[in-house]
């Protein structure tokens, strides 16, 4: 029987940082670790100008976490920021532990969510990349640790994988890699299929567990017949890794497509925003951003920041952006409810959906006019067109042909211009 995983978890709050911010990203180190399947037994928690080079923290702070470790009967230590491989070793050698930082945890979490090669690509991708120059530690703490559990437990990655060579390892990457990019042009290709279509994206982004697939298969609910096209949602960390693409048909037969992206996370892992770079560049060329907020979260400024971060870092910017105050039925406003670019809803409770949709219009329904045309009876095929791809008025049918007042795209006016009568 495997032995269970027992963690205390060790934050460096370096001066910088309120203690709003440092002790909500240890709650979250804390959320992480138990989505890993691992209890956390003990927390220390150090404040430093800067970090210690060679252990991370100060000798007096290891004796703490080895009495701890003692005291608490713990098995494993958690840091939660990235650690260098010398520090890895240093504190292993030191604590006699298994010692794994905040990244590895989240590429766990990430792995054991994996469900497409894409996603799954990725995150091994990622996993190695980190791997690559810890090699020595890792194998030392595989050794005292027999390869089980957190931080190696990772789908694909586990003890034969580190016995590679840094040159095997280097040469599994750029196989995935080659993989991975087939994978990403094709992907291409279908947004370049879209852009032709002159079908307006919209995506939903936002910190992890904000309710992004929860709204989205609200929105498939309510203008989609069939439920096949539901998103997976659960409430947990990273529930939506790949992304999903719905296509929303509103009942005046305007259309717009939706998708669903990864969750953000404080302290993202570079290795994995790298890897997931693809994923996101469905955001990078969306018409209209929703930034999902969970409101009922006391720390949801903080988390919007983190994602404004996030987005910046990637080199999103300068997109139209409305915002999604979700899981607002737990706080005591009245919903729904509508101020400015900011729709207050419950997802869940499927209240302010219609409000959500009708802000989505205003933005990405702006190139629509009304006109009058006089399509000629040997036009058939563009009355058809048009009962498909436009919102009619009223249809007449004259002697020269049928007359339609219409609301349609400015494209398509232009396009059939010499039909226009006013």
């Amino acid at each position: 029987m495997e032995q269970t995983q027992k963690a205390i978890l060790v934050g460096v709050n370096l001066n910088n940082q309120s203690d709003y911010e440092f002790d909500y990203s240890m709650e979250e180190l804390s959320n992480l670790t138990e989505a890993c399947d691992v209890e956390v037994v003990g927390q220390i928690t150090q404040n430093l100008q800067k970090v210690n080079s060679s252990h991370y923290i100060g000798t007096g702070k290891i004796q703490e976490v080895a009495a701890l470790l003692e005291e608490r009967e713990g098995n494993i230590v958690i840091f939660n920021d990235e650690l260098s491989p010398s520090q890895i070793r240093n504190l292993e050698a030191d604590l006699d532990c298994k010692v794994i930082d905040r990244t590895i945890l989240i590429l766990d979490i990430f792995a054991s969510r994996a469900k497409t090669r894409e996603a799954q690509l990725q995150v091994e991708v990622a996993q190695l990349q980190y791997m690559l120059p810890r090699l020595v530690g890792l194998r030392e703490s595989l050794g005292r640790q027999g390869g089980g559990g957190v931080g190696t437990k990772n789908k694909g990655v586990g003890e034969t994988k580190l016995e590679l060579d840094r040159r095997r390892i280097e040469e599994k990457i750029s196989i995935l890699s080659k993989e991975l990019e087939a994978l990403v042009a094709h992907r291409q290709t279908q947004r370049k299929k879209r852009k032709k279509n002159e079908v307006s994206v919209v995506s939903l982004v936002g910190y992890t567990n904000a309710g992004k697939s929860t709204i989205m298969n609200a929105m498939v609910e309510r203008h989609s017949q069939t439920e096949a096209k539901q998103v997976f949602e659960k409430d947990m960390l990273f529930a939506t890794l790949e992304t999903s693409v719905r296509s929303i048909e509103l009942p005046d037969n305007k259309s717009f497509l939706l998708t669903d992206t990864v969750g953000f996370v404080s302290k993202l892992p570079h290795h994995l925003v790298k890897a997931f770079r693809s994923t996101l560049e469905e955001v990078a060329e969306a018409d209209l951003l929703i930034h999902v907020v969970d409101y009922s979260n006391p720390n949801y400024k903080q988390l919007i920041q983190i994602t404004q971060d996030t987005l910046k870092d990637i080199g999103i910017e300068n997109i139209p952006t409305i915002y999604a105050y979700n899981k607002a039925d737990l706080v005591e406003i009245e919903i729904p409810s509508l101020q400015g670019e900011t729709v207050y809803l419950s997802a869940k409770q499927r209240i302010g959906i219609d409000e959500l949709i009708e802000l989505i219009r205003k933005h990405i329904f702006k190139d629509y006019v009304q006109c009058k045309m006089l399509i000629p009876y040997d036009e058939g095929g563009l009355v058809s067109y048009f009962n498909d791809h436009a919102k009619i008025l009223s249809t007449d049918y004259e002697n020269e042909g049928t007359m339609l007042t219409l609301e349609c795209k400015r494209s398509d006016m232009e396009k059939y211009q010499k039909f226009v009568l006013e």
